[in-house]
């Protein structure tokens, strides 16, 4: 097989959410720990760091794999969905893994993991341990698929567990509670290894703390070390933070959740440092002001045009809408357009009352299964007081929105993950 043969046979042997949803889901560890096994352990070769929450763990954990690769670790990095290619996913130093080795990967050990039917992250998560063993990686930046007490990364014993916020998304699989979901992603929490906590509510803390008191981890909340004392947004439309130890430390990520994103990160840093990490000043600063390129990150706050400015993100959420729509409220211009879609299984209305009603909006669905028909998200905004047209697919509702746009305008797009995805390969070919 080549390599596009075999990334569809990945697709198509082991059901993915990223495609399918919860038919994709399976509960519990078994296959995970036999995949663990036929490969001898791998993840025991290297040091990591394990990342869980709702929203920013992604953000989290590039740039956190900056960090470390600007301090001179050879650093792997696990994450997940991609958006244009499979080995988005699985990165040392930045670099995607080869193309070579997924096709080895699969047709040398297909045999086995045929009749154990699993997962597609399964699979995933067993092929970027073995590669980050066999690359020999000092540390290894891990980002939770889901939940955490039963995803298939929390096999690794991590130097630092850091979880962070919790809102609620994957409902059906985490508990309809913010303190259900808080309980899942505290299973992330190990015996004497300290945790970082990003953001936390009255229900979620008292989850966190026992967890902690249970497993006798060094827990830190970084909400309450306030590192961030002020920032401002510079002439190019990023992020400039005065921090208690990095002033004027310039941030590439330019959106508004990028502070608490920062505030944890930071926390994390320090606990980092005292855990013997070398990671100077000079690392730190490089690493977030070039997360994208060191990394690949894309879909944050990442704008795509200029006269109309058009800006996408990733944000698919209610919690990570709260902080796009406030976003939006700060920028100047003359008309907002936003080009938007979701998933079936996601808060749709949620999102939906979140949203401006002074936008005009473009309405479509992106190349999973799991998107919301265009008609159908049409007419639940209409509901809401959300009015626009529905197109069949990205590429054509953002043509349209740039056709009735004016220079002095401003197009958003987003809605889901999937949807950047759709628009970052019509930009990108």
């Amino acid at each position: 097989m080549n390599y596009d043969q075999t990334v569809n046979y990945l697709f198509n042997s082991a059901p993915s959410f990223q495609q399918v949803g919860k038919d994709a889901y399976k509960e519990g560890l078994e296959n995970t720990y036999l995949l663990d096994e036929h490969f001898n352990h791998p993840h025991r070769l290297f040091h990591t760091v394990h990342v869980a929450g709702t929203n920013g763990k992604g953000s989290c954990s590039h740039t956190l794999a900056a960090i470390f690769q600007a301090a001179g670790y050879k650093t792997g990095l696990f994450t997940s969905p991609h958006l244009i290619d499979f080995r988005e996913r699985i990165r040392v130093n930045g670099v995607p893994v080869s193309k070579q080795f997924v096709i080895d990967f699969v047709e040398q050990n297909k045999d086995f993991f045929e009749p154990l039917h699993p997962s597609f992250f399964e699979l995933t998560t067993a092929m970027a341990f073995y590669y980050f063993a066999q690359e020999k990686v000092d540390i290894a930046i891990i980002e939770v698929g889901m939940g955490g007490r039963l995803d298939c990364t929390n096999i690794i014993q991590p130097d630092l567990s850091i979880i962070t916020n919790i809102s609620f998304d994957h409902t059906q699989f985490l508990g309809n509670t913010l303190a259900k979901i808080a309980t899942e992603k505290a299973g992330i929490i190990k015996a004497s290894t300290p945790v970082v906590i990003g953001e936390t509510t009255e229900e979620t803390k008292a989850v966190f703390l026992e967890k902690a008191r249970l497993e006798n981890a060094p827990i830190h909340f970084a909400e309450d070390e306030h590192n961030i004392l002020g920032y401002q947004w510079d002439d190019k439309g990023q992020f400039v933070y005065d921090t208690k130890s990095y002033p004027c430390l310039e941030g590439e990520l330019s959106g508004l959740y990028q502070i608490k994103n920062t505030n944890t990160i930071l926390s994390a840093v320090r606990i980092l440092k005292t855990l013997g990490y070398h990671l100077d000043d000079d690392s730190v600063r490089k690493a977030f002001s070039h997360v994208c390129e060191m990394t690949g990150l894309m879909g944050r706050w990442q704008k795509l045009g200029e006269k109309p400015t058009i800006v996408c993100d990733a944000g698919h959420n209610v919690g990570g809408f709260e902080y796009i729509t406030e976003q939006l409220q700060h920028i100047h211009f003359k008309q907002l357009h936003i080009v938007f879609g979701m998933v079936n299984d996601k808060d749709i209305s949620g999102v939906i009352s979140l949203l401006p009603k002074d936008a005009h909006y473009y309405f479509t669905h992106a190349s999973v299964k799991r998107a919301l028909p265009e008609k159908e998200l049409q007419a639940k905004a209409e509901k809401a007081g959300l009015h626009g047209q529905s197109y069949p697919d990205v590429h054509t509702a953002l043509e349209a929105a740039k056709k009735a746009a004016s220079p002095e305008d401003f197009i958003y797009v987003g809605g889901s993950c999937f949807i950047i995805a759709d628009l970052l390969k019509f930009h990108t070919l």
